[in-house]
């Protein structure tokens, strides 16, 4: 049998065992507190790991190790190091008491939590965050089924179209099915067969680069390629400085932790907000290994390029990197096809894992927070679950119409789209929890403020270069919070019962 046959099998087997997942919790759906929030009763184990692979997504897998074998450590590595001190500090300070503050106010969604945080009785501001949500959440999808396509196109020669829409097809198979409960068992999953690709390609392609010596030298002998205030540039073949500036909004990535709908609803999940303790370990320790091994996959890929392993990776290309190494080590004997089925299993997994996530925040923005909360129309709870379905299959169409280009970066689209979930959302959350004064109007105007900020830094200032050249998420966020801040202090103070809820949030259980 050929290597492919058995490349297949454990991919077929993979991606059973996800839709088997999503039938077995379908039955277990019964009102939309258990489609949305898994009826508050996930365990620290799921929703530790059901947080990160989430918010890996592809970007893991293929985006970070393609910038570093690119470029170098230096855009990876701060990335990174942003990412897992806003891991670190998202599960410190805002888990525990998002999760106490919005079962005492009965939210089941950041925009219901919005709502219900200010009384805002015309629920302006969840529809206002509502349609954020479809706007960003659409082209992160979008990333996520351009990174299937890329993955089968360069591994089998399938039609990249038809390779994303079958992949689309079967992520909004399961997710329609199995709501909520069923996406955190599918990334329980996807993340352990994640840590496992890492771990293999890893110690593979050290191995085929002539070891770990070999690989360094390869490495420091590109300018600028292992330095943390440079990167090297692949046309010039020189070096290029990273200023002070650069650097602290390259890891200002980790501001948009504060904002990220599909991870903080697992917050507000969890049966007993004591166990996120052992939840914010587990998850910590993994995203430092992961994000970790994915910046060396980048360094040890140029190695096997520089020892004639791999070939030379150009521009968009750099990211099936792990795709590639997969294929070579497929080719030895039906066991090690089997072993690279699990690797490019372990790509559809962090992909999975976040579309899925995506979208059924996505659906919950239409139907709960937009068509039953702002439009107030009444509905059962079987139509509410229809229409959230039905959105998560318009959210799939319009993201494979987005991602029908095959040249498209995932690792850009990402970038984007995180920094519009941080700059709308995350200064409006960290306020909402840990600040008295901040009212309604403080964080609609913090909303549309920050939102607003990200399209026009990217598409108008950025591109003027010099320093202005920053990751758009930074600007977002401080001029989001300057509003939220001047706003709230204009205009009229929270009321007495808003107080209360939020000094009752303060204390712990």
């Amino acid at each position: 049998m050929t290597t492919n046959f058995f490349i297949m099998l454990a991919i077929v087997v993979y991606l059973a065992i996800m839709l088997v997942i999503g039938f077995v919790y379908s039955k277990r759906n019964n009102s939309t507190e258990d489609f949305y929030l898994g009826g508050r009763k996930m365990g620290p184990l799921v929703t530790a790991m059901s947080a990160e692979a989430s918010d890996m997504s592809s970007w893991l897998l293929m985006g970070l190790p393609g910038v570093a074998y690119l470029s170098g450590i230096c855009d990876a590595a701060w990335t990174a190091i942003g990412l897992a001190v806003g891991t670190w500090l998202n599960w410190f300070f805002v888990s525990r008491k998002l999760r106490r503050y919005s079962n005492n106010i009965g939210a089941i969604t950041v925009p219901d939590f919005f709502a219900k945080r200010f009384h805002d009785k015309n629920n302006v501001i969840t529809a206002l965050s509502a349609l954020v949500i479809i706007i960003f959440f659409i082209p992160y999808t979008a990333s996520g089924f351009a990174a299937c396509g890329k993955l089968f196109n360069s591994l089998f020669g399938i039609n990249y179209q038809v390779a994303m829409m079958l992949s689309a097809l079967l992520i909004v198979g399961y997710t329609i099915t199995g709501g909520f409960n069923a996406v955190c068992v599918t990334d329980l999953v996807q993340s352990i067969v994640m840590t496992g690709a890492l771990a293999i390609v890893l110690i593979y392609g050290i191995s085929r680069a002539g070891g770990w010596t070999a690989v360094m030298d390869n490495a420091a002998a590109l300018p600028g390629y292992l330095s943390l205030t440079s990167t090297f540039d692949v046309a010039s073949g020189s070096e290029v400085k990273y200023n002070f500036l650069t650097i602290f909004s390259t890891a200002a990535w980790g501001l948009g932790y504060f904002g990220m709908p599909h991870i903080l609803v697992r917050f507000m999940a969890i049966e007993d907000e004591k166990k996120l303790v052992l939840s914010r370990r587990i998850a910590s320790v993994w995203v430092v290994i992961a994000m970790t091994a994915g910046v060396l996959i980048g360094i040890v890929g140029l190695g096997m390029t520089k020892a004639g392993a791999l070939e030379t990776l150009t521009g968009s290309n750099s990211e099936t990197i792990i795709v590639r190494i997969a294929g070579i080590i497929s080719q030895h004997n039906a066991l090690t096809a089997l072993i690279a089925g699990i690797i490019l299993a372990g790509i559809l997994a962090a992909t999975m894992s976040t579309a899925d996530s995506q979208m059924l925040a996505a659906a919950s923005g239409v139907s709960q927070n937009i068509v039953h909360d702002f439009l107030k129309i009444k509905i059962s709870e079987k139509t509410n679950l229809l229409i959230a379905r039905l959105t998560i299959v318009g959210i799939a169409i319009v993201s494979i119409f987005l991602a029908r280009n095959p040249d498209s970066s995932v690792f850009k689209i990402v970038s984007f789209a995180w920094a519009g979930f941080g700059g709308a959302f995350g200064a409006v959350v960290l306020c909402s929890l840990f600040w008295k004064r901040c009212n309604l109007a403080g964080a609609i105007a913090g909303i549309i403020s920050g939102g607003a900020t990200v399209f026009i830094w990217k598409y108008l200032i950025r591109p003027l270069g010099g320093i202005l050249d920053i990751y758009e998420l930074l600007p977002a966020f401080i001029v989001s919070l300057i509003f939220i801040i001047v706003v709230s202090l204009l205009t009229k103070a929270p009321d007495e019962e808003i107080v209360r809820e939020f000094e009752a949030a303060g204390k712990k259980a």
